[in-house]
Protein backbone atom coordinates (compact mmCIF):
# COMPACT_ATOMS: atom_id res chain seq x y z
CA UNK A 1 0.00 0.00 0.00
CA UNK A 2 1.34 3.55 -0.61
CA UNK A 3 2.09 5.49 2.33
CA UNK A 4 0.36 9.07 2.02
CA UNK A 5 3.51 10.59 3.69
CA UNK A 6 5.49 9.55 0.47
CA UNK A 7 2.77 11.59 -1.88
CA UNK A 8 3.57 14.04 -3.40
CA UNK A 9 2.14 17.72 -1.39
CA UNK A 10 -0.50 18.39 -3.96
CA UNK A 11 -1.94 14.86 -3.53
CA UNK A 12 -2.31 15.34 -0.27
CA UNK A 13 -5.73 15.70 0.75
CA UNK A 14 -5.23 17.80 3.33
CA UNK A 15 -3.24 20.18 1.89
CA UNK A 16 -4.84 23.16 0.55
CA UNK A 17 -8.43 23.65 -0.40
CA UNK A 18 -11.53 22.41 -1.30
CA UNK A 19 -9.69 22.25 -4.35
CA UNK A 20 -8.51 19.04 -3.45
CA UNK A 21 -11.67 17.29 -4.09
CA UNK A 22 -11.74 18.00 -7.86
CA UNK A 23 -8.07 16.37 -7.89
CA UNK A 24 -6.74 13.01 -8.67
CA UNK A 25 -6.64 12.07 -4.86
CA UNK A 26 -5.05 8.89 -3.23
CA UNK A 27 -6.85 9.71 -0.02
CA UNK A 28 -9.97 7.16 0.41
CA UNK A 29 -11.32 9.47 2.23
CA UNK A 30 -11.66 12.07 -0.21
CA UNK A 31 -12.45 9.64 -2.91
CA UNK A 32 -15.54 8.41 -1.01
CA UNK A 33 -16.49 12.02 -0.55
CA UNK A 34 -15.75 12.39 -4.49
CA UNK A 35 -18.27 9.75 -4.79
CA UNK A 36 -20.91 11.02 -2.57
CA UNK A 37 -21.10 14.29 -3.99
CA UNK A 38 -20.60 13.34 -7.95
CA UNK A 39 -23.33 10.81 -7.16
CA UNK A 40 -26.06 12.96 -5.60
CA UNK A 41 -25.62 15.75 -8.47
CA UNK A 42 -26.42 13.17 -10.84
CA UNK A 43 -29.54 12.16 -8.43
CA UNK A 44 -30.57 15.65 -8.90
CA UNK A 45 -30.14 14.95 -12.77
CA UNK A 46 -32.26 11.65 -12.47
CA UNK A 47 -34.83 13.63 -10.12
CA UNK A 48 -35.64 16.23 -12.91
CA UNK A 49 -36.29 13.39 -15.21
CA UNK A 50 -38.32 11.22 -12.82
CA UNK A 51 -40.18 15.11 -12.27
CA UNK A 52 -40.81 15.09 -16.45
CA UNK A 53 -41.96 11.25 -16.53
CA UNK A 54 -44.62 11.86 -13.59
CA UNK A 55 -45.78 15.11 -15.08
CA UNK A 56 -46.17 13.38 -18.36
CA UNK A 57 -48.23 10.37 -16.58
CA UNK A 58 -50.90 13.32 -14.79
CA UNK A 59 -53.00 12.91 -17.94
CA UNK A 60 -53.77 9.81 -20.13
CA UNK A 61 -52.34 11.33 -23.07
CA UNK A 62 -49.56 12.93 -24.80
CA UNK A 63 -49.72 16.31 -24.14
CA UNK A 64 -46.23 17.36 -22.16
CA UNK A 65 -43.66 14.81 -24.05
CA UNK A 66 -43.72 13.99 -27.27
CA UNK A 67 -43.50 9.76 -27.31
CA UNK A 68 -39.64 9.88 -28.69
CA UNK A 69 -38.19 12.17 -26.02
CA UNK A 70 -40.65 10.19 -23.48
CA UNK A 71 -38.71 6.88 -23.90
CA UNK A 72 -34.75 9.27 -23.91
CA UNK A 73 -35.99 10.25 -20.65
CA UNK A 74 -37.29 7.07 -19.14
CA UNK A 75 -33.88 5.41 -20.52
CA UNK A 76 -32.12 8.36 -18.98
CA UNK A 77 -33.74 8.21 -15.48
CA UNK A 78 -33.20 4.45 -15.08
CA UNK A 79 -29.80 4.13 -16.06
CA UNK A 80 -28.97 7.49 -14.68
CA UNK A 81 -30.25 6.35 -10.90
CA UNK A 82 -29.02 3.02 -10.85
CA UNK A 83 -25.41 3.30 -12.57
CA UNK A 84 -24.73 7.07 -11.19
CA UNK A 85 -26.26 7.01 -8.34
CA UNK A 86 -27.07 4.18 -6.41
CA UNK A 87 -24.54 1.87 -6.98
CA UNK A 88 -21.58 4.42 -6.77
CA UNK A 89 -22.69 6.00 -3.65
CA UNK A 90 -23.85 2.77 -1.39
CA UNK A 91 -20.45 1.00 -2.94
CA UNK A 92 -17.94 3.44 -3.39
CA UNK A 93 -19.08 6.73 -1.19
CA UNK A 94 -19.32 5.15 1.77
CA UNK A 95 -17.39 1.89 0.88
CA UNK A 96 -14.16 4.21 0.15
CA UNK A 97 -15.26 6.15 3.70
CA UNK A 98 -15.69 3.42 6.20
CA UNK A 99 -13.53 0.19 4.85
CA UNK A 100 -10.27 1.37 5.61
CA UNK A 101 -11.41 2.29 9.02
CA UNK A 102 -12.67 -0.82 9.77
CA UNK A 103 -10.11 -2.64 8.65
CA UNK A 104 -7.72 -0.92 10.68
CA UNK A 105 -5.96 0.32 7.35
CA UNK A 106 -4.63 3.98 6.57
CA UNK A 107 -6.09 3.65 2.82
CA UNK A 108 -7.67 1.41 0.53
CA UNK A 109 -5.25 -1.77 -0.79
CA UNK A 110 -4.87 0.16 -4.34
CA UNK A 111 -4.96 4.19 -3.98
CA UNK A 112 -4.45 5.17 -7.47
CA UNK A 113 -6.71 2.17 -8.52
CA UNK A 114 -8.88 3.86 -6.53
CA UNK A 115 -8.82 7.36 -7.84
CA UNK A 116 -9.27 5.34 -11.63
CA UNK A 117 -12.33 4.07 -10.54
CA UNK A 118 -14.04 6.98 -9.56
CA UNK A 119 -12.60 9.60 -12.22
CA UNK A 120 -14.06 6.50 -14.62
CA UNK A 121 -17.73 8.01 -13.59
CA UNK A 122 -17.87 11.97 -14.55
CA UNK A 123 -17.00 11.36 -18.36
CA UNK A 124 -19.58 8.48 -18.00
CA UNK A 125 -22.38 10.43 -16.75
CA UNK A 126 -21.84 13.44 -19.75
CA UNK A 127 -21.88 11.40 -22.12
CA UNK A 128 -25.30 10.10 -21.17
CA UNK A 129 -26.46 13.43 -20.64
CA UNK A 130 -24.76 14.97 -24.13
CA UNK A 131 -26.28 12.24 -25.71
CA UNK A 132 -29.63 14.27 -25.46
CA UNK A 133 -28.14 17.11 -27.77
CA UNK A 134 -26.02 15.06 -30.51
CA UNK A 135 -28.48 12.72 -32.36
CA UNK A 136 -31.36 11.64 -29.75
CA UNK A 137 -30.70 9.78 -26.40
CA UNK A 138 -31.32 6.01 -26.11
CA UNK A 139 -35.00 5.42 -26.32
CA UNK A 140 -34.85 1.52 -25.55
CA UNK A 141 -35.47 1.21 -21.73
CA UNK A 142 -32.64 0.87 -19.30
CA UNK A 143 -32.46 -3.21 -20.17
CA UNK A 144 -31.37 -2.24 -24.01
CA UNK A 145 -33.35 -5.22 -24.98
CA UNK A 146 -33.11 -5.68 -29.02
CA UNK A 147 -34.63 -5.90 -31.64
CA UNK A 148 -35.94 -2.52 -29.64
CA UNK A 149 -32.24 -1.20 -28.90
CA UNK A 150 -31.31 -1.93 -32.63
CA UNK A 151 -33.83 0.26 -33.79
CA UNK A 152 -33.67 3.41 -31.82
CA UNK A 153 -31.10 6.07 -32.67
CA UNK A 154 -27.77 4.21 -33.20
CA UNK A 155 -24.98 7.30 -31.96
CA UNK A 156 -27.58 7.68 -28.72
CA UNK A 157 -27.36 3.71 -28.26
CA UNK A 158 -23.82 3.39 -29.07
CA UNK A 159 -23.44 6.51 -26.49
CA UNK A 160 -25.43 4.60 -23.61
CA UNK A 161 -23.37 1.46 -24.20
CA UNK A 162 -20.22 2.93 -24.09
CA UNK A 163 -21.24 5.10 -20.90
CA UNK A 164 -22.37 1.52 -19.38
CA UNK A 165 -18.84 -0.03 -19.96
CA UNK A 166 -16.88 2.79 -18.54
CA UNK A 167 -19.23 2.46 -15.35
CA UNK A 168 -19.19 -1.51 -15.49
CA UNK A 169 -15.68 -0.83 -15.65
CA UNK A 170 -15.79 1.50 -12.82
CA UNK A 171 -17.37 -1.05 -10.61
CA UNK A 172 -14.88 -3.91 -11.04
CA UNK A 173 -11.65 -1.88 -10.52
CA UNK A 174 -13.66 -1.10 -7.09
CA UNK A 175 -14.78 -4.54 -6.45
CA UNK A 176 -11.04 -5.98 -6.66
CA UNK A 177 -9.81 -3.52 -4.47
CA UNK A 178 -12.56 -3.56 -1.95
CA UNK A 179 -12.02 -7.18 -1.74
CA UNK A 180 -7.62 -7.09 -2.09
CA UNK A 181 -8.45 -4.80 1.19
CA UNK A 182 -10.62 -6.19 3.45
CA UNK A 183 -8.91 -9.45 2.95
CA UNK A 184 -5.50 -8.57 3.10
CA UNK A 185 -5.43 -5.08 4.73
CA UNK A 186 -6.71 -6.31 8.34
CA UNK A 187 -4.33 -4.92 11.08
CA UNK A 188 -2.84 -7.94 12.95
CA UNK A 189 -5.34 -9.53 15.36
CA UNK A 190 -8.32 -8.66 13.86
CA UNK A 191 -10.38 -11.36 12.81
CA UNK A 192 -13.03 -11.93 10.03
CA UNK A 193 -15.61 -12.39 12.92
CA UNK A 194 -14.68 -9.18 14.31
CA UNK A 195 -15.58 -7.08 11.36
CA UNK A 196 -17.97 -5.02 11.01
CA UNK A 197 -21.22 -5.80 9.34
CA UNK A 198 -20.66 -3.36 6.69
CA UNK A 199 -16.99 -4.97 5.68
CA UNK A 200 -19.06 -8.44 5.11
CA UNK A 201 -21.90 -6.82 3.30
CA UNK A 202 -19.09 -4.69 1.27
CA UNK A 203 -17.59 -7.88 0.45
CA UNK A 204 -20.11 -9.53 -0.93
CA UNK A 205 -21.18 -7.21 -3.03
CA UNK A 206 -17.51 -6.75 -4.59
CA UNK A 207 -17.70 -10.89 -5.33
CA UNK A 208 -21.02 -10.11 -7.25
CA UNK A 209 -19.56 -7.02 -9.24
CA UNK A 210 -16.32 -9.05 -10.33
CA UNK A 211 -18.39 -12.20 -11.15
CA UNK A 212 -21.22 -10.98 -12.75
CA UNK A 213 -20.19 -7.27 -14.66
CA UNK A 214 -18.05 -8.79 -16.73
CA UNK A 215 -20.73 -10.75 -18.38
CA UNK A 216 -22.38 -7.60 -18.96
CA UNK A 217 -19.43 -6.15 -20.22
CA UNK A 218 -19.32 -9.00 -23.10
CA UNK A 219 -23.20 -8.78 -23.88
CA UNK A 220 -23.13 -4.76 -24.58
CA UNK A 221 -19.90 -5.39 -26.85
CA UNK A 222 -21.61 -7.77 -28.44
CA UNK A 223 -24.82 -5.29 -29.09
CA UNK A 224 -22.42 -2.32 -30.21
CA UNK A 225 -21.05 -4.73 -32.89
CA UNK A 226 -24.97 -5.59 -33.85
CA UNK A 227 -25.01 -2.19 -34.58
CA UNK A 228 -22.16 -0.78 -35.81
CA UNK A 229 -21.20 -4.14 -37.89
CA UNK A 230 -24.14 -5.49 -38.11
CA UNK A 231 -23.48 -8.68 -36.74
CA UNK A 232 -26.26 -11.55 -35.72
CA UNK A 233 -25.94 -12.08 -32.22
CA UNK A 234 -29.16 -10.75 -31.05
CA UNK A 235 -30.41 -9.59 -34.01
CA UNK A 236 -33.75 -11.80 -34.95
CA UNK A 237 -34.15 -10.96 -38.18
CA UNK A 238 -30.88 -12.19 -39.41
CA UNK A 239 -30.64 -15.23 -37.40
CA UNK A 240 -29.70 -13.70 -34.12
CA UNK A 241 -31.32 -14.75 -30.39
CA UNK A 242 -33.22 -11.77 -28.20
CA UNK A 243 -33.72 -14.02 -25.85
CA UNK A 244 -29.96 -15.03 -25.08
CA UNK A 245 -29.31 -11.03 -24.28
CA UNK A 246 -31.79 -11.38 -22.06
CA UNK A 247 -30.10 -14.47 -20.12
CA UNK A 248 -27.22 -12.54 -20.39
CA UNK A 249 -28.37 -9.29 -19.32
CA UNK A 250 -30.59 -10.51 -16.30
CA UNK A 251 -27.27 -12.74 -15.02
CA UNK A 252 -25.74 -9.04 -14.09
CA UNK A 253 -29.04 -7.34 -13.46
CA UNK A 254 -30.46 -9.32 -10.95
CA UNK A 255 -26.88 -9.59 -9.13
CA UNK A 256 -27.34 -5.82 -9.82
CA UNK A 257 -30.67 -5.57 -7.39
CA UNK A 258 -28.10 -7.22 -4.71
CA UNK A 259 -25.11 -4.96 -5.38
CA UNK A 260 -27.61 -1.82 -4.37
CA UNK A 261 -29.11 -3.54 -1.43
CA UNK A 262 -26.60 -5.80 0.39
CA UNK A 263 -24.53 -2.57 1.00
CA UNK A 264 -27.89 -0.95 2.32
CA UNK A 265 -27.79 -4.22 4.28
CA UNK A 266 -24.80 -3.35 6.25
CA UNK A 267 -24.79 0.16 6.90
CA UNK A 268 -28.15 -0.32 8.56
CA UNK A 269 -26.91 -2.74 10.65
CA UNK A 270 -24.04 -0.36 11.42
CA UNK A 271 -26.67 2.53 12.16
CA UNK A 272 -29.34 0.59 14.40
CA UNK A 273 -27.38 -0.52 17.29
CA UNK A 274 -25.32 3.57 17.78
CA UNK A 275 -29.16 4.71 17.86
CA UNK A 276 -30.82 1.50 19.83
CA UNK A 277 -27.80 1.57 22.03
CA UNK A 278 -27.79 -2.22 22.05
CA UNK A 279 -25.22 -5.23 20.01
CA UNK A 280 -26.16 -6.13 16.72
CA UNK A 281 -28.69 -9.11 17.48
CA UNK A 282 -27.11 -12.30 15.58
CA UNK A 283 -23.97 -11.20 14.05
CA UNK A 284 -23.19 -14.80 13.05
CA UNK A 285 -26.27 -15.44 11.30
CA UNK A 286 -26.26 -11.60 9.47
CA UNK A 287 -22.56 -12.88 7.93
CA UNK A 288 -23.96 -16.07 6.63
CA UNK A 289 -27.55 -14.63 5.49
CA UNK A 290 -25.06 -12.23 3.36
CA UNK A 291 -22.97 -15.25 2.29
CA UNK A 292 -26.17 -16.87 0.95
CA UNK A 293 -27.61 -13.94 -0.80
CA UNK A 294 -24.64 -13.67 -3.01
CA UNK A 295 -24.71 -17.42 -3.64
CA UNK A 296 -28.92 -17.24 -4.35
CA UNK A 297 -28.36 -13.82 -6.44
CA UNK A 298 -26.63 -15.85 -9.56
CA UNK A 299 -28.87 -18.52 -9.39
CA UNK A 300 -32.52 -16.89 -9.98
CA UNK A 301 -32.06 -14.42 -13.37
CA UNK A 302 -34.67 -15.75 -14.96
CA UNK A 303 -37.31 -15.22 -12.83
CA UNK A 304 -37.64 -11.33 -15.35
CA UNK A 305 -37.96 -13.83 -18.12
CA UNK A 306 -41.12 -16.35 -17.26
CA UNK A 307 -42.68 -14.40 -20.43
CA UNK A 308 -40.04 -15.25 -22.58
CA UNK A 309 -40.97 -18.79 -23.74
CA UNK A 310 -38.76 -20.42 -20.52
CA UNK A 311 -39.60 -24.14 -20.79
CA UNK A 312 -41.51 -25.02 -17.44
CA UNK A 313 -38.95 -26.97 -15.46
CA UNK A 314 -36.61 -23.72 -16.19
CA UNK A 315 -39.85 -21.64 -14.55
CA UNK A 316 -39.99 -23.96 -11.45
CA UNK A 317 -36.56 -24.32 -10.53
CA UNK A 318 -35.84 -20.18 -10.77
CA UNK A 319 -39.61 -19.81 -8.69
CA UNK A 320 -37.97 -22.16 -5.98
CA UNK A 321 -34.74 -20.31 -6.35
CA UNK A 322 -36.41 -17.04 -5.82
CA UNK A 323 -38.63 -17.71 -3.10
CA UNK A 324 -35.80 -19.12 -1.05
CA UNK A 325 -33.85 -16.20 -1.24
CA UNK A 326 -36.19 -14.61 1.04
CA UNK A 327 -35.29 -16.66 3.57
CA UNK A 328 -31.51 -15.12 4.14
CA UNK A 329 -33.70 -11.75 3.67
CA UNK A 330 -36.09 -12.67 6.65
CA UNK A 331 -33.45 -13.69 9.10
CA UNK A 332 -31.94 -10.06 8.42
CA UNK A 333 -35.48 -8.03 9.37
CA UNK A 334 -35.92 -9.69 12.07
CA UNK A 335 -32.09 -9.79 13.15
CA UNK A 336 -32.84 -5.75 12.84
CA UNK A 337 -35.86 -5.94 14.56
CA UNK A 338 -34.35 -7.98 17.17
CA UNK A 339 -31.92 -5.28 17.82
CA UNK A 340 -34.14 -2.44 18.20
CA UNK A 341 -36.80 -4.76 20.74
CA UNK A 342 -35.55 -3.30 24.33
CA UNK A 343 -33.02 -0.66 23.14
CA UNK A 344 -32.86 3.06 24.01
CA UNK A 345 -34.35 4.17 20.81
CA UNK A 346 -32.68 8.00 19.50
CA UNK A 347 -35.62 8.92 16.90
CA UNK A 348 -33.31 11.46 14.79
CA UNK A 349 -33.53 11.69 11.46
CA UNK A 350 -30.72 9.12 10.58
CA UNK A 351 -32.69 6.42 12.85
CA UNK A 352 -35.99 7.43 11.08
CA UNK A 353 -34.39 7.23 7.60
CA UNK A 354 -33.24 3.41 8.70
CA UNK A 355 -36.56 2.38 10.33
CA UNK A 356 -38.39 3.54 6.89
CA UNK A 357 -35.77 1.27 5.35
CA UNK A 358 -36.79 -1.63 7.24
CA UNK A 359 -40.92 -0.79 6.47
CA UNK A 360 -40.31 -0.21 2.79
CA UNK A 361 -37.63 -3.11 2.34
CA UNK A 362 -39.86 -5.55 3.73
CA UNK A 363 -43.07 -4.39 1.59
CA UNK A 364 -40.95 -4.27 -1.76
CA UNK A 365 -40.01 -8.02 -0.57
CA UNK A 366 -43.62 -9.06 -0.41
CA UNK A 367 -44.38 -8.51 -3.63
CA UNK A 368 -40.73 -9.46 -4.40
CA UNK A 369 -42.23 -13.08 -3.55
CA UNK A 370 -45.40 -12.39 -4.69
CA UNK A 371 -43.77 -11.70 -8.58
CA UNK A 372 -41.26 -14.92 -8.08
CA UNK A 373 -44.30 -17.16 -8.84
CA UNK A 374 -45.24 -17.92 -11.94
CA UNK A 375 -48.85 -17.60 -12.45
CA UNK A 376 -49.16 -13.90 -10.97
CA UNK A 377 -46.02 -13.19 -12.47
CA UNK A 378 -47.28 -13.55 -15.92
CA UNK A 379 -50.63 -11.34 -14.89
CA UNK A 380 -48.75 -8.02 -13.93
CA UNK A 381 -45.18 -8.95 -16.03
CA UNK A 382 -44.75 -5.62 -17.71
CA UNK A 383 -47.01 -3.31 -15.92
CA UNK A 384 -46.62 -0.83 -13.32
CA UNK A 385 -46.97 -3.20 -10.38
CA UNK A 386 -43.03 -3.95 -11.12
CA UNK A 387 -42.45 -0.54 -11.20
CA UNK A 388 -43.77 -0.34 -7.79
CA UNK A 389 -41.85 -3.31 -6.30
CA UNK A 390 -38.80 -2.02 -7.94
CA UNK A 391 -39.04 1.01 -6.33
CA UNK A 392 -39.75 -0.01 -3.00
CA UNK A 393 -36.66 -2.03 -3.01
CA UNK A 394 -34.06 0.16 -5.01
CA UNK A 395 -35.68 3.54 -3.32
CA UNK A 396 -37.83 2.71 -0.54
CA UNK A 397 -34.64 0.65 0.68
CA UNK A 398 -31.22 2.10 -0.41
CA UNK A 399 -31.78 5.33 -1.27
CA UNK A 400 -33.92 5.44 2.31
CA UNK A 401 -30.48 4.30 3.41
CA UNK A 402 -27.90 6.48 1.82
CA UNK A 403 -30.07 9.24 3.48
CA UNK A 404 -29.40 7.95 6.94
CA UNK A 405 -25.82 7.24 6.48
CA UNK A 406 -25.54 10.67 5.51
CA UNK A 407 -27.37 12.06 8.52
CA UNK A 408 -25.12 9.65 10.69
CA UNK A 409 -21.76 10.08 9.30
CA UNK A 410 -21.95 13.34 8.43
CA UNK A 411 -20.93 14.73 11.97
CA UNK A 412 -17.57 12.37 11.04
CA UNK A 413 -16.70 14.07 7.27
CA UNK A 414 -17.12 17.52 8.41
CA UNK A 415 -16.69 17.87 12.62
CA UNK A 416 -20.55 19.51 12.81
CA UNK A 417 -24.38 18.36 13.32
CA UNK A 418 -27.11 18.78 10.95
CA UNK A 419 -29.57 20.48 12.33
CA UNK A 420 -32.31 17.64 13.14
CA UNK A 421 -35.78 19.80 12.83
CA UNK A 422 -34.75 20.20 9.02
CA UNK A 423 -33.97 16.35 8.88
CA UNK A 424 -37.38 15.97 10.15
CA UNK A 425 -39.22 17.88 7.94
CA UNK A 426 -37.05 16.36 5.03
CA UNK A 427 -37.75 12.71 6.59
CA UNK A 428 -41.23 13.11 6.53
CA UNK A 429 -41.44 14.68 2.98
CA UNK A 430 -39.96 11.75 1.55
CA UNK A 431 -41.97 9.15 3.41
CA UNK A 432 -44.91 10.28 2.60
CA UNK A 433 -44.33 11.37 -0.99
CA UNK A 434 -42.58 8.39 -1.51
CA UNK A 435 -45.23 5.90 -0.70
CA UNK A 436 -47.95 8.14 -2.02
CA UNK A 437 -46.04 8.09 -5.43
CA UNK A 438 -45.73 4.10 -5.69
CA UNK A 439 -48.16 2.93 -3.44
CA UNK A 440 -51.32 2.77 -5.60
CA UNK A 441 -48.96 2.01 -8.90
CA UNK A 442 -49.64 -1.82 -6.84
CA UNK A 443 -53.59 -1.13 -8.31
CA UNK A 444 -52.58 0.16 -11.24
CA UNK A 445 -50.88 -2.95 -12.27
CA UNK A 446 -52.90 -5.43 -10.75
CA UNK A 447 -55.42 -3.44 -13.11
CA UNK A 448 -53.54 -3.82 -16.14
CA UNK A 449 -51.61 -0.70 -16.88
CA UNK A 450 -48.42 -1.16 -19.17
CA UNK A 451 -45.00 0.27 -17.71
CA UNK A 452 -43.37 2.68 -20.16
CA UNK A 453 -45.78 4.27 -21.70
CA UNK A 454 -46.89 7.18 -22.01
CA UNK A 455 -50.55 7.26 -23.25
CA UNK A 456 -52.51 4.77 -20.91
CA UNK A 457 -56.31 3.96 -20.87
CA UNK A 458 -58.35 7.18 -18.92
CA UNK A 459 -59.46 4.91 -15.53
CA UNK A 460 -56.26 5.16 -14.48
CA UNK A 461 -56.04 8.84 -14.23
CA UNK A 462 -56.41 9.39 -10.60
CA UNK A 463 -54.15 6.60 -9.22
CA UNK A 464 -51.69 8.67 -11.66
CA UNK A 465 -52.15 11.88 -10.34
CA UNK A 466 -52.10 10.82 -7.25
CA UNK A 467 -48.68 9.36 -7.91
CA UNK A 468 -47.91 12.12 -9.58
CA UNK A 469 -48.49 14.44 -6.10
CA UNK A 470 -46.52 12.06 -4.05
CA UNK A 471 -43.42 12.46 -6.73
CA UNK A 472 -43.47 16.76 -5.85
CA UNK A 473 -43.68 15.70 -2.70
CA UNK A 474 -40.38 13.90 -2.92
CA UNK A 475 -38.98 16.49 -5.05
CA UNK A 476 -39.60 19.06 -2.84
CA UNK A 477 -38.09 16.94 0.33
CA UNK A 478 -34.32 17.94 -1.29
CA UNK A 479 -34.96 21.36 -0.31
CA UNK A 480 -34.59 21.14 3.17
CA UNK A 481 -31.98 18.56 2.92
CA UNK A 482 -29.78 20.72 0.68
CA UNK A 483 -30.21 23.39 2.68
CA UNK A 484 -29.08 21.84 6.18
CA UNK A 485 -25.96 20.18 4.35
CA UNK A 486 -25.04 23.68 3.03
CA UNK A 487 -26.40 25.65 6.11
CA UNK A 488 -24.87 22.85 8.96
CA UNK A 489 -20.85 22.91 7.09
CA UNK A 490 -20.46 26.11 7.82
CA UNK A 491 -22.81 26.98 10.53
CA UNK A 492 -24.05 24.17 12.51
CA UNK A 493 -23.14 22.35 15.95
CA UNK A 494 -19.76 21.43 16.59
CA UNK A 495 -20.03 17.50 16.97
CA UNK A 496 -16.97 16.49 18.96
CA UNK A 497 -15.03 13.73 17.48
CA UNK A 498 -17.87 10.49 18.53
CA UNK A 499 -21.28 12.69 19.33
CA UNK A 500 -23.02 9.08 18.95
CA UNK A 501 -20.49 7.62 21.69
CA UNK A 502 -20.32 4.55 18.52
CA UNK A 503 -17.92 1.88 19.05
CA UNK A 504 -16.85 1.60 15.63
CA UNK A 505 -13.39 2.30 14.26
CA UNK A 506 -14.02 5.52 12.54
CA UNK A 507 -15.56 7.40 16.05
CA UNK A 508 -12.36 6.21 17.64
CA UNK A 509 -10.21 9.16 15.49
CA UNK A 510 -10.91 12.49 15.33
CA UNK A 511 -13.67 14.19 13.27
CA UNK A 512 -12.86 15.28 10.51
CA UNK A 513 -9.93 12.46 10.61
CA UNK A 514 -6.44 13.08 9.79
CA UNK A 515 -4.57 12.29 6.90
CA UNK A 516 -3.53 8.99 7.91
CA UNK A 517 -6.77 8.33 9.70
CA UNK A 518 -5.41 8.40 13.33
CA UNK A 519 -2.55 10.02 14.87
CA UNK A 520 -1.10 6.95 15.82
CA UNK A 521 -1.53 3.30 15.86
CA UNK A 522 -5.28 1.84 14.14
CA UNK A 523 -7.67 0.83 17.57
CA UNK A 524 -8.32 -2.74 17.69
CA UNK A 525 -11.80 -2.84 18.01
CA UNK A 526 -13.14 -6.55 19.27
CA UNK A 527 -16.82 -5.75 20.10
CA UNK A 528 -17.90 -2.98 17.39
CA UNK A 529 -21.42 -3.44 18.73
CA UNK A 530 -20.46 -3.80 22.34
CA UNK A 531 -23.05 -1.75 23.82
CA UNK A 532 -23.71 -2.65 27.33
CA UNK A 533 -20.93 -4.30 27.99
CA UNK A 534 -19.02 -3.24 30.67
CA UNK A 535 -15.21 -3.28 29.42
CA UNK A 536 -16.36 -1.22 26.06
CA UNK A 537 -18.53 1.16 27.45
CA UNK A 538 -17.76 4.70 26.44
Amino acid sequence: MESTSELPVSLIPNHGSWLRYLSFSLDHKVVGIQYLVTGFLFYLVGGVLAGMIRTELATPISDYLSREVYNEVLTMHGTIMIFLWIVPVVNGAFGNYLIPFYVGARDMAFPRLNAVAFWMIPPAGLLLIASFFIGGASQSGWTAYPPLSLRTPALGQLIWIFSVLLLGGSSILGGINFIVTILKLRRPGLKMMQLPMYCWAMLGTSILVVLSTPVLAGTLVMLAFDIVAHTGFFNPAIGGNAVVYQHLFWFYSHPAVYIMVLPAFGLVSEILPVHSRKPLFGYTTMVYSILAIVFLGLIVWAHHMFTSGTPPWMRLFFTIATSFIAVPTGIKFFNWLATLWGGKIALNSAMLFACAFIVNFVLGGITGVALAQVPFDIHVHDTYFVVAHFHYIVYGGTVFIIFSSIYHWYPKITGRMLNEPLGMLHFVLTFVGFNLCFGPQHWLGMNGMPRRVSEYDPQFTLMNQISSVGALLMALSTLPFLINVFHSAWRGRVAGNNPWRALTPEWLTSSPPPVENWNGPAPHVEHPYGYGLVETTP
